[in-house]
């Protein structure tokens, strides 16, 4: 061995020793800072295996999208403050037919273009971004994430509609937490409701909870049966089919699951605040 290491040693041109004395190789290494996922990605993973354990499948959906996919076809009339310019980013481009552009105000367009593409029975879901003309504060941005789910199948109801939102929840909060569904109003769903989960937090609606504000509940998502003109408007025939659609924002969920309480720091790039949720 010696007669080898000398001749490796003559051939490198290598006279001294190879280990210089004052370098102890027993010593441990020195660490190099490793990236992570962004929360935000973490959260939509997260989210995505959660729909994934429920049977529902991905679709996808455009950003730039037009009046009838955003609009028309989820039942917004004409007169819908949405599609206002204060409330919607309207592109300077147009369509094949010299219609005006826009950048999605939410992930209900995937909707209708699964809906085109796919006869019934169809369960999908997609997590993707949505932007809207609002003022940056705390709790709003002008561009943001959305998640949402659709289920269209013979005898689909408000019942199966419920099951599937608890045991989301619960898949991504846990076994104690619980859903309280409240009326509400969104074009594109009858009935609708506003679907609220039991703090987290406080756990019983502590007055001092700066979370659920001392209520004990958490606004987290909207949801409701597919309106019947939405379906006709894919061609599905309402006496036949029916189903449900709920979705929800996916900075929502991050904050909730990750302590944030300002939407901006998601954003941001701090990475004070990204080094605490890897």
């Amino acid at each position: 061995m010696e007669a080898r290491l000398a001749g490796l040693k003559g051939a490198a041109g290598l006279s001294g020793p190879v280990v210089k004395a004052d370098l102890d190789l027993t010593l441990p290494g020195v660490p190099f800072p490793k990236g992570s996922l962004h929360p935000l990605t973490h959260t939509m993973n997260r989210l995505t295996e959660a729909f994934l354990k429920l049977g529902f499948t991905m679709a996808d959906g455009p950003l730039v999208e037009d009046d009838y996919h955003n609009f028309e076809a989820l039942n917004f009339p004409p007169y819908h403050p949405a599609r206002d310019m204060q409330d919607t980013f309207y592109v300077d481009l147009k369509d094949a037919a010299g219609k005006e552009l826009l950048l999605r105000t939410h992930t209900s367009n995937t909707q209708i273009r699964a809906m085109e593409n796919q006869d019934p029975p169809i369960r999908v879901f997609h997590p993707g971004r949505v932007f809207r003309n609002e003022a940056v504060d705390a709790s709003h941005s002008f561009t943001f994430h959305q998640i949402e789910g659709l289920y269209i199948d013979a005898g689909v109801s408000m019942a199966d509609l419920k099951w599937t939102v608890d045991t989301f929840m619960k898949d991504l909060f846990g076994t104690a937490v619980k859903t309280r569904f409240n009326p509400s109003y969104f074009p594109f769903v009858e009935p609708g409701a506003e679907v609220d989960m039991s703090c987290v937090f406080c756990k019983a609606g502590g007055d001092r909870c700066p979370v659920c504000k001392g209520t004990g509940w958490l606004e987290m998502m909207g949801a409701g049966m597919v309106h019947p003109n939405v379906l006709k408007a894919c061609k599905y025939d309402p006496a036949k089919w029916s189903g449900f659609a709920f979705g929800a924002g996916i900075e929502r969920f991050a904050m909730l699951l990750y302590g944030i309480s300002d939407m901006r720091m998601l954003y941001e790039n701090d990475l004070r605040v990204l080094k605490q949720v890897h």
